[in-house]
């Protein structure tokens, strides 16, 4: 049996555009006598469509995409996820399903069972979960197919909850000699090893071949990595899909034996690369799918400090739009270092970007002029240094909404995480390209993309190693404020996304001082990650809706016992 796992790049709510790329990939694989063509979970709406689910037109144009994408069916079974309607009148309104089709007519409807809540995941909000767990006969052969969740089961990177039953355990218990997963896993800097980790181990303990197809794409601040994966009844990877890019990987399955072996030479797929990369290549598909698919602007601009998260922020801009399509400005004030305009100016040049000089020199001094009355008597503090970080903010606004840019905004995880950014100023922007890297993870992004990616000095050195400063005031460095980087990200990596307790945290061999600190900043901070534009997420645990936290709150996570109650 040939087998095609196709991942393709949707957009949510195009259901005419996500139509046309699924009946194109099903008359290219019948051309290609493909026998069973896999498509991924909620394929026709993109995922996830949030609420647009509880508008009844989308549902109900929704099933006449699946009606048209059924008919369209012939000798080849097609494998594709779609929603599908609750009709028992009790519970959700529908199901996450996959649907089976060939000679035009549906053959079987599998629904999602495991329905995740926890992280970005909401689905236990719009489906009724399934509980029927039965093979699936596809040409004679019993096939146990999965919806995404399903086959993560107890495996997740943070194990929120433990489920009870195991769909593909129970659907090898009840004859199905493979297993199918057609899943929208987004994608983290750790999932390509989790996720093949996982696989392989299923495949292994059921003894049976597991194939499993993944969306790819971004939407909003998920970004889909693809990585469709086949395995066979040992565990041993047969074939591997590339990362980024829409992909199809084909396999000739043997159902006599369960042997799986690659048509195509995709062995060059393999090999984990390194998280540098799969972290540009996230971030870089994230803006140019965010740009093509909101329709919101085709050109970017951003301000060029001189420091590493301008660099790293243009660099993935020029790669993921061209250097035609970005634009570039440095605005030096009376204590910005020489090499904040004279860095800018060869980053650009090496980038091919085009990069403008405005000054904020006067514009810093009328504030103050209007102030003064007011701000007399006070010393040059906070007030001041953010009062030139918004009027840079009002400068790219302005040539932004003037030539119809979308403005980047540059700044990084730690920064964000303890609430080191000015709202309004350098927070301003309509997408935060990095804000789920962390500082040191810039560095390293950097260093890999000159030593690697490019193979040459693009990035100039001089960015890379001076020492990281907001230069608001006189000989300003982050070490000031902060703890140094090193140490702060192992603090933010504990808490954020390994969820330690401050007891934990400090066990590990972190300060007690600078802890409190830290998790106090976090904390203290939601109000501005509140205002903040959506940020690309790469991380397990991100800012934005997969971290819910009160602004208004009174839990500090430092307590050591709890207040006497009675009182």
């Amino acid at each position: 049996m040939r087998i095609r796992l196709q991942q393709i790049n949707p957009t949510i709510g195009d259901l005419s555009g996500n139509k046309k790329l699924i009946l194109e990939a099903i008359h290219q694989a019948e051309k290609d006598d493909i026998e069973l063509l896999l498509l991924p979970e909620l394929i026709t709406c993109g995922y996830p469509p949030m609420d647009l689910l509880e508008r009844e037109v989308f549902r109900e144009l929704l099933y006449q995409v699946n009606n048209e994408i059924v008919k369209a069916t012939r000798e080849m079974v097609v494998v594709f996820g779609s929603i599908t309607k609750n009709k028992s009148g009790l519970g959700r309104k529908m199901f996450n399903s996959a649907i089976v089709a060939q000679h035009g007519k549906e053959t079987a409807r599998v629904h999602k069972a495991l329905l995740p809540t926890y992280d970005v995941f909401d689905d236990l909000r719009y489906f009724e979960p399934g509980n029927e767990f039965e093979p699936v006969i596809i040409n004679g052969f019993p096939f146990g197919i999965t919806v995404c969740e399903d086959i993560w089961f107890n495996d997740n990177d943070i194990q929120y909850h433990i489920y009870d039953k195991n769909p593909a355990e129970i659907l090898a218990d009840k004859g199905a000699r493979a297993i199918i997963n057609i899943s929208a896993s987004p994608f983290n800097k750790d999932k390509p090893v989790t996720r093949k980790n996982m696989l392989q181990k299923h495949a292994k303990n059921l003894g049976l071949p597991l194939f499993y197809v993944n969306s790819v794409g971004a939407q909003t601040e998920l970004i889909f990595d693809g990585d469709s994966l086949a395995f066979d009844g040992t565990g041993t990877m047969k074939s591997r899909s590339k990362r980024f890019e829409p992909d199809a990987i084909d396999i000739n399955f043997n159902p006599q034996n369960n042997e799986v072996e690659a048509i195509s030479d995709v062995e060059s797929n393999f090999e984990n690369p390194p998280k540098e990369q799969v972290m540009f290549e996230a971030i870089r598909l994230g803006v140019r799918d965010y740009l093509k698919k909101s329709g919101a602007a085709e050109k970017v601009i951003l301000g060029l400090s001189g420091g590493i998260d301008s660099a790293l922020t243009a660099v993935i801009a020029k790669e993921a739009l061209g250097a035609e399509n970005v634009k570039a400005a440095t605005m030096p004030s009376e204590f910005s270092s020489e090499g904040s305009v004279s860095d800018s100016e060869k980053l650009a040049q090496n980038l091919g970007i085009e990069l403008l000089e405005i000054p904020i020199k006067e514009i810093f001094k009328a504030f103050n002029n209007a102030l003064a009355p007011h701000f007399e008597g006070t010393d040059f503090g906070i007030a001041e240094e953010n009062i030139q970080s918004r009027s840079r903010g009002d400068l790219l606004m302005a040539l932004a909404n003037k030539f119809g840019y979308m403005l980047l905004n540059t700044g990084n995880k730690s920064e964000m995480a303890v609430g080191y950014c000015t709202l309004y100023g350098d927070m301003a922007g309509g997408l935060s390209v990095i804000s789920d890297v962390y500082k040191t993870e810039v560095f390293d992004i950097c260093r890999w993309l000159n030593a690697e990616f490019y193979g040459e000095e693009i990035i100039p050195e001089a960015i890379i190693n001076k020492p990281p400063s907001a230069e608001l005031r006189p000989e300003q460095k982050d070490s000031d404020s902060l703890p140094d980087y090193g140490t702060l990200d192992t603090i933010l990596k504990y808490y954020l996304e390994e969820q330690r307790s401050r007891e934990e945290i400090i066990k590990a061999g972190m300060d007690a001082q600078t802890v409190d600190k830290t998790l106090r900043l976090v904390d203290l901070n939601e109000h501005k990650r509140n205002q903040a534009p959506p940020g690309l997420k790469v991380s397990a645990k991100a800012f934005g809706t997969g971290r819910r936290w009160p602004i208004v709150q009174k839990w500090t996570g430092q307590e050591k016992s709890f207040p006497d109650l009675k009182n």
